[in-house]
């Protein structure tokens, strides 16, 4: 039998530490392992997620940029055509007073809306025929007959015969009198 000394002892004790040491380690080495394992794993979730969130993010950005040249050429669309309108209006305005040369221009409305336009050139219709009537009222009441009324030999047909040869017989004296 082998003596073992103290130091042996000792020795073994330390080896058994140590031994426990390292399995402690191991043990811990790898729950460090997993953890990054795992760590790893959430990371590359992470960075996909991430990708996905620029890409998206990208999309939108562009649909953006898109939706602001679009929104830009409706505009200037709108404004083309606001012209057009303008230009069209004016027009329309001009047609309505050169079909009836009687209605002044002031009367009628310079504006972009057509309706107004109708609207303002028939109260100028109407001014203009209330006008026309007014002067021919007052052309009517200050009209003089020119020289005087015509003769008409007077209405013998209620008379009777003798009557009217009393009075035929009576003008012919006049006449041969004269």
């Amino acid at each position: 039998m082998v003596r073992r000394t103290e130091s042996d002892q000792d020795s073994d004790e330390r080896m058994a530490e140590a031994q426990a040491q390292i399995e402690a380690l191991q043990t811990a080495a790898a729950d460090a392992e997993a953890r990054a394992a795992t760590t790893r794993t959430e990371l590359a979730t992470a960075n996909q997620a991430r990708a996905s969130a620029e890409a998206q993010l990208a999309e939108i950005a562009s649909g953006r940029e898109a939706a602001e040249v679009e929104l830009s050429r409706l505009r200037s669309d709108v404004e083309e055509v606001r012209a057009q309108l303008s230009e069209a209006a004016v027009k329309y305005r001009e047609a309505k007073l050169s079909a009836a040369p009687e209605v002044p221009a002031y009367l009628v409305p310079a504006s972009e809306s057509l309706a107004e336009i109708d609207e303002g050139f028939e109260a100028a219709q109407r001014v203009v025929g209330q006008l026309k009537e007014r002067i021919a009222e007052e052309r009517q009441s200050a009209r003089v007959p020119v020289g005087s009324p015509p003769r008409r030999a007077p209405d013998l047909s209620g008379l009777s015969a003798a009557e009217k040869i009393r009075v035929g017989l009576k003008e012919l004296s006049e006449r041969e009198g004269r």
